[in-house]
C-alpha cells in the first residue's frame, strides 16, 4: 500500500509541474499570437478591439504574471481550456475532439502491431542466439536507426509516386462526406496504409532488439535451466519460464508508448498531412496558438502519467518484489 501511496503523490507532483511548464514555456516563445492572428484574417482592428482580444485570451498585460496562472489553473479545473487562434472562435476542446481520433486510431493500432510482432520476433531470436536466426539482427539494427520521416520518404517515392497504389496526402479522399458508410472508411484505411505501415517499421526493430536482449538474459537463469531439466518441451519452456520473465520490461515500455500515442508523431503526420494531433500542434506552433498549444501539451502530458500510472500498477501486480522495494 505505501508504495501505491507514494506513487500517486509522485505523479499528482508530476502533474502539478507539467501543467505549469505548460502555462509559462508558451508564453516564453518569441512573436505576439494576436497580431499574428489579425495579419492572418487581414484585418484591420482598434487598439481597443485589440485589448479585449488580449483579454479574452488571458493575455491581458495590464494584468500580472501569477494572476493568469492562477486564472489559467482555474479554467483547467472547470474544463475550459479556452478558444483557439488558429481556427477562431472554436474552442480548443472541440479541436483537439476532431484531430484526437485519427491519431488514437492510426498510431494506437500501428503501436500495438508493431509491439506484438516486434516482442514475438524478438522472443524467438533470443530462444534461438547462435543459430542462422541471428542473422536478422544486423537487419533489425539498421532499420532501429532510421528516423520516422525517412521511412515515410521512401515509401511514398515507392508506393505513392512511382506504383501509384497507395495515396499519400491526407486522411481521406476530398469530397466524401464522412460517416460509417463504405466509400469513406474505405478511403480512410487506404489512406492510412503508409502513415502506418511507416510507424511499424520504424518502431517494430525496436521492440524485438528489446525482447530479443531481455531473452538472451533470461534463458541463463536457473529457473529456466530446472524446467529443462525436468523435461519440458522447448516451446512451454520459452513461453511459459523464459518469456514470461523477460516481457515485464516490454510492457511497461508498451504502456509508455501508449501513452506517447496520444502525441501522434509529429513528423509522420506532417509528411503525410495527416489530421492528427501531431499535424496540429505543428500548425498551432506555426500560429503562435498558445491555448492550442497548451490544450494538446495538457492531453499529452496527462496521457503520458496515466500511462505510467498503469505501467506501474501491472509491473508492481506481476512482480510483488517492486512492492517490496517501494
Amino acid at each position: 500500500m505505501k508504495f501505491f501511496v507514494r506513487r500517486v503523490i509522485f505523479y499528482l507532483l508530476t502533474a502539478f509541474f507539467a501543467v505549469s511548464l505548460n502555462f509559462f514555456i508558451p508564453r516564453m516563445m518569441p512573436g505576439d499570437p494576436v497580431q499574428a492572428m489579425i495579419v492572418r484574417f487581414q484585418g484591420q482592428m482598434s487598439a481597443d478591439a485589440i485589448n479585449s482580444l488580449r483579454v479574452l485570451f488571458g493575455l491581458d498585460s495590464a494584468a500580472p504574471l501569477w494572476r493568469q496562472y492562477l486564472q489559467y489553473w482555474g479554467q483547467i479545473l472547470r474544463g475550459d481550456l479556452g478558444l483557439s487562434f488558429y481556427q477562431f472562435p472554436t474552442p480548443v476542446i472541440d479541436v483537439i475532439k476532431q484531430c484526437l481520433p485519427w491519431t488514437l486510431l492510426l498510431v494506437g493500432v500501428s503501436t500495438v502491431v508493431a509491439f506484438v510482432i516486434g516482442t514475438a520476433a524478438g522472443t524467438i531470436l533470443g530462444w534461438r542466439r547462435g543459430t542462422i536466426a541471428d542473422a536478422i539482427i544486423p537487419v533489425t539494427t539498421f532499420f532501429s536507426a532510421l528516423p520516422y520521416f525517412w521511412v515515410a520518404l521512401l515509401l511514398i517515392a515507392l508506393f505513392g509516386v512511382k506504383l501509384q497504389w497507395l495515396p499519400f496526402f491526407g486522411s481521406y479522399t476530398p469530397g466524401l462526406i464522412p460517416g460509417v458508410n463504405a466509400p469513406f472508411i474505405g478511403s480512410v484505411i487506404k489512406h492510412a496504409l503508409l502513415p502506418a505501415i511507416t510507424i511499424v517499421i520504424a518502431s517494430m526493430a525496436g521492440w524485438i532488439l528489446g525482447m530479443r536482449n531481455l531473452m538472451v538474459t533470461v534463458t541463463s537463469e536457473d529457473y529456466v535451466t530446472v524446467a529443462h531439466a525436468k523435461g519440458l518441451r522447448g516451446v512451454a519452456v520459452m513461453g511459459g519460464y523464459a518469456a514470461r520473465n523477460a516481457i515485464l520490461p516490454q510492457i511497461s515500455g508498451f504502456a509508455l508508448s501508449l501513452g506517447f500515442v496520444v502525441g501522434g508523431t509529429l513528423v509522420m503526420e506532417q509528411v503525410f498531412s495527416y489530421q492528427g494531433i501531431g499535424f496540429m500542434l505543428f500548425r498551432a506552433l506555426g500560429a503562435h496558438d498558445y491555448p492550442l498549444m497548451q490544450g494538446i501539451f495538457l492531453i499529452i502530458t496527462l496521457a503520458v502519467l496515466v500511462a505510467n500510472i498503469i505501467a506501474d500498477v501491472f509491473y508492481a501486480v506481476l512482480d510483488p518484489r517492486v512492492r517490496k522495494e517501494g
